[in-house]
């Protein structure tokens, strides 16, 4: 039996106006699909209009500007409706949909839907190569954004923190790690299932250590999707 790193499988990436999931702006967003072998068969790319100053740290990351995307941005509320169509049509054939930390893009696209009164699609099944890597290779030392884990696992990252760059980065990562560890090529919607509780467990564990020096401290440890405005993102929304 063929698993999911060898069958149809999709990417979604965003780039945004800031760091916190519920209250970011979509500046840009990428679905990439792809064939068992990898080559494309669809690309959706989006340049939006988010409404609202772009501040000068965002633009400096993804290099989309407010001058930009209001004159060549699409309007916001039609842009969410757009790529949370197509990633609906991907989770109702049960095509998985790799997210490099997908609690950031997944929350920040629900709360773009909620924000303009449409209903939000349901994610699953979700690969997420963030929490997989963390699972699989917990004690290793050193960053894990998507660049330094595409170095890591020999894959090519051109261009990263654009949307596209970014969506094809993801699914080298995810391909990598399924090739690496057999465990993980398992059906999507189990493995879905699977990442929901190491996402928590792995939350746990740095919210435990924070706590030694900030007893206070609050790691968010929901995936796909976050809920909790106080919580230190347990995961990294950048490249």
């Amino acid at each position: 039996m063929m698993s999911w790193h060898e069958l149809p499988r999709a990417a979604f990436d965003v780039e945004t106006t800031g760091r916190d999931p519920l209250e970011a702006r979509i500046v840009t967003a990428s679905i990439v699909l792809v064939d068992g072998a990898g080559r494309p068969l669809q690309h959706h790319e989006w340049l939006v209009d988010p409404g609202m100053d772009i501040p000068g740290e965002a633009s400096a990351i993804h290099g989309v500007t407010t001058a930009h995307a209001r004159s060549q941005g699409r309007n916001a509320a039609e842009a969410a409706a757009e790529i949370s169509s197509v990633l609906a049509g991907f989770f109702a054939e049960a095509i998985p949909v790799m997210a490099f930390n997908a609690s950031y893009d997944f929350t920040v696209l629900a709360a773009e839907c909620t924000r303009h009164g449409l209903l939000p699609c349901r994610p699953r099944p979700v690969i997420d190569p963030f929490v997989l890597d963390k699972q699989m290779d917990r004690y290793r030392r050193g960053k894990r954004t998507l660049t330094a884990m595409s170095e890591h696992y020999g894959v090519r990252l051109e261009a990263a923190h654009t949307s596209a760059a970014d969506a094809l980065a993801t699914i080298g990562v995810a391909d990598a790690l399924a090739r690496k560890y057999p465990q993980l090529a398992i059906d999507p919607l189990d493995l879905h299932d699977a990442q929901i509780t190491w996402c928590e467990r792995q939350a746990a564990n740095f919210q435990e250590w924070l706590r030694r020096t900030n007893p206070d401290a609050l790691v968010d440890g929901l995936w796909p999707l976050r809920e909790a405005r106080e919580a230190i993102p347990a995961g990294i929304s950048s490249a």
